[in-house]
């Protein structure tokens, strides 16, 4: 599916569906006005409120007060493992890992104010952490099961810490991606004020227009294991990794502008840990948010 829409050039950037009509009230073209975003086009999943709660042994009125991130991490979860083969009962007990990128909490955020609609399981389904407990727990995974919210960088990080579980043999296998749904007006009215939001819902990385970024929905997930086990099983390999490496800004110029030097550094540390030599490199993906100060910045890197 996701070939055919870049084979036939369909714009997946769109109003949001019907049944978000919360964001209605927070629209105003005027980008000063207060309270208010100037932008509401993104990239939307459709029935973000669809889900068979019973096919993961939860009861419905316990799945009405999940984060619709946590239902959308199941599904992943599940065919993720049936991808790789593996029949999801047989992991049950097993030291696989857990590692997903998560960021904003907007079910949360819906619910304030209505402490009255509080239940046994609001805490459970509405904490961030829960996400990728919660595939732990209704697949019976023993290894780590961690969260990881470091912005836009949260699902590579993900996969960054789960080679690393791997690789010292603290899990055996990894689940690891992300989540978002961007579910609540205010975090919109937020990310407007910002000021990384591209007005018309274009993000033209690189070009002399870029004006920011579009948000978008989705998740995604894939399993890990260590090469030399996944071809001793008879795995379809889709990829290797070779290397990853982290680090942080430290201090910039800004909160949230890009230092040069330490993204130079971290890109050094990257290909020593894949032991390759950046001259055989033929392919590079950035973060190509479309804005006139990182974009820059990022590709002189």
């Amino acid at each position: 599916a996701y070939w055919r829409l870049l084979r036939d050039g369909v714009d997946a950037v769109g109003e949001p569906p019907a049944g978000r009509a919360e964001l209605d009230g927070f629209f105003d073209p005027n980008p000063r006005r207060p309270g208010t975003t100037h932008v509401r086009r993104g990239g939307f999943l459709d029935r973000v409120d669809g889900f068979d709660p019973q096919f993961f042994g939860i009861a419905p009125r316990e799945a009405e007060h999940m984060d619709p991130q946590q239902r959308l991490a199941l599904e992943l979860a599940w065919e993720t493992i049936e991808d790789a083969g593996i029949r999801p009962d047989v992991l049950r007990g097993s030291r696989t890992g857990v590692f997903m990128g998560v960021g904003w909490h907007d079910y949360a955020d819906l619910l304030k104010g209505h402490p009255e609609a509080i239940t046994p399981h609001t805490g459970t389904g509405q904490t961030t952490c829960v996400i990728p407990n919660r595939m732990s727990y209704v697949f019976g995974l023993r290894g780590p099961s961690i969260g990881v919210d470091t912005a836009c960088s949260s699902s590579l990080v993900a996969v960054h810490l789960a080679c690393q579980s791997l690789r010292c043999g603290e899990s055996t296998l990894a689940l690891a991606g992300g989540v978002n749904l961007a579910l609540h007006p205010e975090t919109w009215v937020a990310l407007a004020k910002f000021g990384g939001l591209a007005a018309d819902g274009v993000c033209r990385a690189f070009a002399e227009g870029a004006s920011g970024f579009v948000r978008g929905e989705g998740g995604g997930a894939v399993l890990l294991k260590p090469l030399s086990r996944a071809l001793a099983d008879g795995d379809t390999v889709y990829c290797v990794i070779r290397g990853s490496a982290i680090n942080n800004d430290g201090a910039s110029n800004g909160l949230t502008a890009p230092n040069p030097a330490a993204q130079e550094e971290m890109l050094r540390d990257a290909y020593t840990v894949a032991g390759v030599d950046p001259a055989q490199v033929h392919y590079v993906e950035t973060h190509g948010t479309g804005t006139a100060l990182g974009d820059p910045i990022e590709v002189e890197a």
